[in-house]
């Protein structure tokens, strides 16, 4: 058939394989790895949308139907893209359709979304323009005027003409009609940007520190070697900076950087350093954005039109061609890990990229994951480290307060201690800021009658709904069930129904209360809700026209606002107490980001930490900043426990609305499993998941763990693509970061 006249493509169903399509010879040359195509599919004369894969010479199967139409004239996907998702359909045990939509932005894959055209009036060079105004000037004043500002202009949206000069559309017509202008389509960009003032910036002067990190990056970026470095540096160290300027020695050897943050909250902050720094060739992905931004946003990169893409989880997948750098900052975030298949980790999904594309990856973090530390100590990564706050500003005092100490003497649990309160009082009289750290939304955890002990718990999720005072309601944080919140008990009809537990709303409330004449602002998924809303109140703060910012994790990381001296952490125990190896881990990190706001200015800063387990490791070495002395303790646990980094894991998730059904089928996956397992690795029995039921859906769980998933996991993608049952889903998680 001659070379490449065969093109092997996926579709958007979960088929797990390839088809052959033969490529006609009038769209030989046009039809690349990576292309988007239109194919003739199943029996039917139906068409449908695919993506090219790869290219070959000959099929074994005959009669093959052909490509009817290539779109674009490049691949959507590049080839290096193209390999990344078929390694990550391999390693997260997913089909190949699932990894290779991961790549586009839903937006691309619909094809729906098209270039923003309006309407443009220029002046029609071949017309006597002279001669012609003069003719109307008398008879058609408006469109003498038209003609006029069209001179001074050149050319301008019809709309923009419309307003200057006060002229309906069937002037322009009328002048159209007279050859006099011409009006065309012109692509306009959706831009995410309009109303942010971006004052530019210039590469300040580095520490020896940041010097040598920097000199380790850009060696790396010159070699092209694809060397993965850990910027271990301490909260106010200055690893932006560090980021920028090897951003900007990337540019220098043209090539293209990709920027990942953990939270959308942290974009704007980070698009404004990076923008000021670096113009219009930075562009901004994420799921905040509109669908038309968002395709815009993509067909700028992909065009080439961009060299920074700074973004969530899914701006890994930026289709650059000439790719150097990619930056994970904070690279110890959960957020990174997706929930639903491809259940990736773009932390380490990022590592593969830059092996395939030769690129440099820098993952960047005050309190370094277990696993990314561990590899800087078997060799697989560098590690450069910032151990001091930039200009010497010291690291914030830690101070813990005991709260079961502070109910006996004040006859019962409070929220804010006595000390925080002092604490936050003297800022406001000295004009500095505070931030409230609580990770839990809403006003009360529960709703419990005191008569007959009932407790409101949602019916899919067997967990207590969150009591929402703003909007009274009961929400369940799980499946987002909501009910009107009750004014008595559904069960006995009592009227003294009480509302337990705390979250952000309550913790804003009684500060209303405590502090009635300061600007209180909340932080979290109730109150950012608008896609400008992380923006204002982020404005707000830094201009000081809010006093005390309360949130959850989204104000813990990134933000740097000097005039915030001091920070509250409500209570620190909220994740110590759950059935995962990481809870530790996670509350150290959390402890150390969200101290890490405070005294970031001239003045010092000061951080109390509320704890009813103010002994627990994590929280004794959060108070000395002393990330050593906590990965000591924690690699030990972890080795001689078997967790890891010691051996991978894999967890095997069975959900279905009938119990018994779903456990039967955890059973007969564990039987076929077992029986093919190599002996380093071992499963236990299947078990209800910590949380047995959510979403309406009974959940079983088998957890894996040995010395080489990876070696177990085509194993895994068979029995898991193999089995599926309407009435029980299967799913596989590598490399989870929760055993809930």
């Amino acid at each position: 058939m001659g070379s490449d006249c065969i093109a092997k493509v996926v579709i958007n169903l979960s088929l797990d394989r390839e088809f052959d399509y033969l490529i006609p010879e009038a769209l030989r040359g046009h039809v690349r790895v990576g292309s988007r195509v239109l194919i003739p599919f199943g029996r039917g004369k139906g068409e449908r949308v695919g993506y090219v894969v790869g290219l070959a010479e000959g099929s074994a199967y005959p009669n093959l139907k052909s490509i009817v139409h290539v779109e674009g004239d490049r691949e959507q996907i590049p080839q290096n893209l193209v390999n990344l998702a078929q390694w990550m359909a391999g390693y997260y045990c997913c089909s190949r359709e699932q990894a290779v939509r991961a790549t586009l932005p839903a937006v691309v894959r619909g094809g729906k979304i098209k270039p923003k055209k309006q309407k443009v009036v220029c002046l029609n060079p071949e017309a006597d323009l002279a001669t012609e105004i003069e003719l109307i000037e008398k008879r058609a004043p408006k469109q003498a005027a038209a003609l006029h500002a069209l001179v001074r202009l050149k050319s301008c949206l019809v709309s923009k003409l419309e307003y200057e000069t006060g002229i309906g559309r069937d002037v322009v017509a009328r002048l159209e009609k007279r050859g006099l202008v011409t009006i065309l389509d012109q692509t306009v960009q959706r831009d995410p940007f309009a109303q942010d003032t971006i004052l530019p910036t210039t590469a300040l002067e580095l520490s020896a520190d940041q010097e040598r990190s920097l000199r380790m990056v850009t060696d790396s970026l010159e070699a092209r070697d694809g060397q993965v470095i850990l910027l271990h540096g301490v909260t106010g160290s200055g690893k932006t900076e560090v980021y920028l300027q090897a951003i900007a020695r990337c540019l220098e050897l043209e090539r293209q950087a990709i920027v990942l943050v953990p939270e959308i909250s942290l974009t704007p902050q980070t698009v404004e350093r990076f923008r000021g720094r670096f113009g219009e060739t930075v562009s901004v992905m994420h799921s905040g954005l509109s669908d038309g931004e968002r395709f815009d946003e993509w067909s700028r990169v992909s065009q080439g039109s961009a060299a920074i893409v700074v973004g969530a989880r899914s701006a890994l997948f930026a289709p650059f061609r000439k790719l150097g750098l990619i930056v994970v900052d904070e690279e110890h975030e959960t957020t990174y890990k997706q929930d639903e298949a491809p259940r990736y980790n773009a932390r380490d999904v990022a590592v593969v990229r830059g092996k395939l594309e030769k690129a440099t990856v820098v993952l960047g973090s005050a309190t370094p994951s277990v696993e990314s530390y561990a590899n800087t100590e078997n060799g697989k990564y560098k590690l450069a480290e910032l151990p001091v706050r930039v200009d010497n500003c010291r690291l914030p005092k830690m101070e813990l307060v005991d709260m079961r100490t502070e109910a006996a003497l004040r006859g019962g649990a409070q929220i804010f201690s006595s000390r925080l309160e002092a604490l936050i009082r003297d800022r406001l009289a000295r004009g500095e800021q505070t931030i409230l750290f609580l990770n839990r939304r809403g006003y009360a955890t529960q709703m419990m009658c005191t008569l007959c002990g009932f407790v409101a718990t949602c019916d899919e999720c067997n967990l207590a709904y969150t009591y929402h005072r703003r909007d009274k309601q009961l929400v369940c944080h799980m499946c987002g069930a909501l009910r009107p919140a009750p004014e008595c008990c559904p069960a006995c009809s009592d009227k003294n129904i009480r509302y337990t537990g705390l979250g952000t709303e309550k913790v804003e409330s009684v500060a209303s209360m405590l502090f009635p004449k300061a600007t209180i602002d909340r932080m979290d998924s109730d109150t950012m809700t608008r896609k400008d809303s992380y923006r204002k109140a982020l404005n707000a703060f830094r201009s000081g026209r809010t006093h005390i910012l309360i949130g959850t994790q989204m104000i813990a990381k990134g933000l740097h606002f000097p005039n915030v001296t001091l920070v509250g952490v409500i209570f620190a125990d909220l994740g110590l107490h759950i059935p995962d190896f990481r809870a530790g881990e996670r509350t150290f990190q959390l402890l150390t980001q969200v101290a890490g706001r405070a005294g970031r200015g001239d003045m010092a800063g000061h951080v109390v930490i509320q704890s009813y387990t103010p002994f627990h490791p994590a929280l004794q070495h959060a108070l000395g900043h002393d990330f050593h002395a906590f990965y000591k303790e924690e690699i030990e646990m972890r080795n001689m426990l078997n967790f890891p980094p010691k051996a991978h894991m894999a967890l095997i998730h069975f959900r279905g609305q009938d119990e018994r059904r779903v456990s039967e089928a955890a059973e007969r996956f564990h039987a076929g499993l077992v029986a093919q397992l190599p002996v380093e690795v071992v499963a236990s029995p299947p078990a209800p998941s910590p949380m047995a039921k959510a979403r309406g859906l009974f959940r079983f769980q088998i957890s894996l763990r040995g010395g080489n998933i990876v070696a177990v996991s085509r194993l895994l993608r068979q029995l898991a693509l193999g089995r599926r049952q309407s009435e029980v889903e299967i799913s596989v998680d590598i490399d989870p970061q929760s055993l809930l």
